[in-house]
């Protein structure tokens, strides 16, 4: 949220930037987060970046350790299986609610959602691909139209993103989301709910499958990065 006028307040600047930057696998897990460094490189004080912090630990997305300083958060199997069990229970609701309580305005945005991510998957963009299908995830619990639902995911949002990014194949999910979308506009609850169940099945397979390549091929050169210091 901005302040009147359109103005936005350096910390969330700092934060937006740093989320995405973590999101987006541009900081790897495990890379420290210095005040000063951060400030230096973002050209804010460190009041802004001690702000953007606390709120990305808040997220989930960052670990404090003390003094100045906190790492992006290495997430383990375990973590990943947790969230993914959450995850599969709020979405589950949340794209049955949508195929009963959709609006064609709702729709609409969901549609604008599947085609940027299709054109994003077949140019090859993952980083706008990505986007495009957390924001898929986000616009069907929108969709819902049951507020504390909306509630628990801004809860979980920068997790539920870190974890929507963890998978290779961009255009095999664009043409599941395509399928879903399609399914919700025709208000087919049961398919949607055959959909959804196999949707949550292949992206559990994908993250923990990326999860085990990247400690595989990255976790020593992570470890290296860390003892660096």
């Amino acid at each position: 949220m901005t302040a009147s006028g359109g103005f936005t307040p350096e910390s969330e600047r700092v934060t937006r930037q740093l989320r995405d930057e973590i999101v987006d696998g541009v900081r790897r897990p495990g890379s420290r987060l210095v005040e000063r460094e951060l400030a230096e490189t973002l050209g804010v004080s460190r009041l802004p970046v001690r702000e953007a912090l606390k709120t990305l630990v808040s997220e989930g997305l960052v670990t404090p350790r003390p003094r100045t300083w906190a790492v992006v958060r290495e997430f383990t199997t375990s973590d990943i299986a947790d969230l993914d069990e959450v995850r599969s229970g709020l979405e589950t609701l949340g794209f049955r609610l949508a195929a009963q309580r959709h609006t064609r305005e709702g729709l609409e945005r969901l549609r604008a959602t599947v085609d940027a991510e299709l054109e994003a998957a077949r140019a090859g963009d993952a980083v706008r691909a990505r986007r495009a299908a957390a924001d898929f995830h986000e616009t069907v619990v929108s969709l819902a139209a049951n507020e504390l639902l909306n509630e628990l995911e801004r809860v979980l949002r920068s997790r539920l993103r870190w974890l929507l990014g963890q998978h290779d194949d961009l255009l095999a999910v664009a043409l599941e989301h395509e399928a879903l979308y399609q399914a919700i506009a025709e208000r087919d609850v049961e398919r949607v709910q055959e959909l959804v169940l196999h949707h949550l099945a292949a992206s559990r397979r994908a993250a923990l499958g990326h999860h085990a390549q990247k400690r595989a091929t990255g976790g020593r050169e992570e470890g290296a990065e860390r003892d660096a210091f």
